[in-house]
């Protein structure tokens, strides 16, 4: 035991020399290392420490240049701006020297003038004073007052101004009547040459012929009972008298004249008359005329190529076929002024199509189911403009009699068309009184001027002819009152197409041989 136990101590203290051993080798081992790792690290230290010195003292001889350089561009840049601003101060300076200058110039220019302006005034006042002389001996030599011979100079001037006015008037308005009226002469003809249609235009008939006197008392019935149901239905006074074979309708509504007509005709063929077929062959004939009437309109607006209207506004076309205008078919003279306008726009290079539709239906107004309290013209363009008709197509046809103011070429071309179709010779017929009353009127207008002895209205009031004395009105006066004249006339009057109005002063010098 005690030899193992010796062993196991020599093990343990063996172990631990060898332990100590090893830590002091192993100390020693790492002491070395350390104070070379040190040291390397020293060196490492330096060499590092002198590579940033250098990058360091790089950087800043680097900065500094590009300072320097800077500071070198700013020092020029403030150079050259203090060399512009002496310039400009030299230059100002300059300026200011000439701008004194001039003011000295002016101050002693104004001076000058100064002594000009009195001096101008000194003579103007003595001047005057020698005018003032000079006017009182003249007022003292002429016996009138400067205001007197000023108002004679005036009055003096102002006579021979008008005679030299009207003379050039005259000439101005001479020379344009022949432009236009070469002008116009050779539209107009060529428009009515190629819209030609017969000069006595059918009227609305009234008369109802039979075969015999007894079919007159069919018509008129046990008690009358068959004539009465006739005049109710279709609003016609049925005029049975002594005229052989003929039975008068009268009525102010052609197209009822016509539905009786048709009606009579319609009984007498079938030889049935009594109350109750009356009332079926009217109803029929009503219908009939509708359709006839639709028809003639759309067959109007197809034959002059007219498209895209209202059907109410082509109704109304063709119910023109039963009214008349003075004793001019309303249809027919619609037609005629669409052609002439169509004619007429194509010559002078307007719109034909627009001046025909214009001209169809420039009397619309004129076919109104009831009664109107205004012109057929602005009744005819309110239904224009109702129906989604053009701008130009309302005014045309309100303007065509002058109750709107025209506001394109349309309109006057309308008007003139109309007055070309109505004054056609035996287009239309006027009332015996009507028509005297119009050339007396003409007549009394020219009498009422000074000066005229006598006037004559002929060519059935188209043209008025006026007789001046010679002594009482001068060639130029004369001028005057025709003019005057026409203008009265076109305001206070109305009439168709238009009046020549010719002023005659005639000069006789007579004598006696004895």
């Amino acid at each position: 035991m005690t030899i193992l136990l010796w062993i196991i101590i020599g093990i343990i203290v063996g172990l631990a020399i060898g332990m100590v051993l090893s830590f002091t080798i192993l100390k020693n081992s790492i002491t070395k290392s350390s104070k070379e790792i040190l040291k390397k690290a020293e060196e490492d230290a330096e060499l590092l420490k002198k590579e940033k010195i250098l990058q360091a003292k790089e950087k800043f001889l680097q900065l500094k240049s590009e300072h320097e350089k800077t500071v070198n561009e700013k020092n020029q840049q403030i150079s050259a701006a203090e060399n512009r601003i002496k310039q400009k101060e030299n230059t100002l300076n300059q300026k200011l020297e000439e701008a004194n200058k001039k003011i000295n110039e002016n101050n002693a220019t104004k001076e000058n003038l100064k002594k000009q302006l009195d001096a101008t005034a000194q003579k103007q006042a003595e001047l005057d004073k020698q005018t003032a002389i000079q006017k009182q001996k003249l007022e003292s030599i002429a016996e009138l007052t400067s205001e007197q011979a000023k108002q004679q100079l005036i009055t003096l001037m102002e006579e021979e101004a008008k005679a030299d006015a009207m003379v050039l008037v005259k000439d101005i308005i001479d020379e344009a009547k022949i432009t236009a009226n070469n002008e116009a002469k050779k539209v107009i003809i060529k428009s009515i040459q190629r819209v030609g249609v017969e000069a006595a235009i059918e009227n609305a008939v009234s008369v109802f012929n039979i075969e015999n006197d007894e079919i007159k008392g069919r018509i008129i019935g046990r008690e009358g009972r068959n004539i009465r149901t006739l005049e109710n239905l279709t609003g016609v006074d049925v005029i049975i008298d002594d005229s052989p074979d003929a039975i008068l309708l009268s009525s102010f509504d052609p197209i009822r004249r016509e539905i009786a007509r048709q009606s009579l005709q319609k009984l007498v063929t079938d030889g049935r008359i009594h109350p109750a077929r009356i009332e079926e062959v009217v109803a029929k004939t009503k219908k009939h005329i509708e359709q006839e009437i639709a028809e003639i309109g759309k067959r109007t607006c197809i034959d002059l190529g007219i498209h895209n209207i209202h059907h109410e506004l082509m109704r109304m076309v063709g119910k023109m076929r039963y009214r008349s205008s003075y004793g001019q078919n309303l249809l027919q003279h619609s037609k005629e002024v669409a052609n002439l306008c169509a004619t007429m726009a194509a010559e002078l290079g307007l719109n034909p199509k627009l001046a025909k539709r214009a001209g169809l239906l420039h009397d619309i107004g004129k076919v109104s189911d009831t009664e109107l309290e205004m012109p057929h013209a602005i009744y005819g363009a309110q239904l224009a403009e109702q129906y989604k008709e053009r701008p130009e197509v309302v005014n045309a046809i309100g303007a065509h009699h002058d109750e709107m103011e025209m506001d394109n070429l349309i309109s006057p071309l309308v008007q003139v068309c109309d007055a070309i179709s109505g004054a056609r010779p035996g287009a239309r017929r006027e009332v015996v009184e009507a028509y005297i009353k119009r050339l007396n009127d003409l007549e009394n207008i020219a009498l009422t001027y000074p000066g005229v002895v006598k006037t004559f209205a002929i060519q059935a009031g188209r043209e008025l002819r006026v007789i001046v004395g010679a002594e009482k009105v001068s060639d130029e006066q004369a001028n005057q009152l025709s003019f005057d004249l026409s203008k009265k006339i076109q305001n206070e009057m109305t009439y168709p197409g238009q009046i020549k109005i010719t002023v005659i002063r005639e000069t006789r010098s007579v004598n006696y041989a004895r």
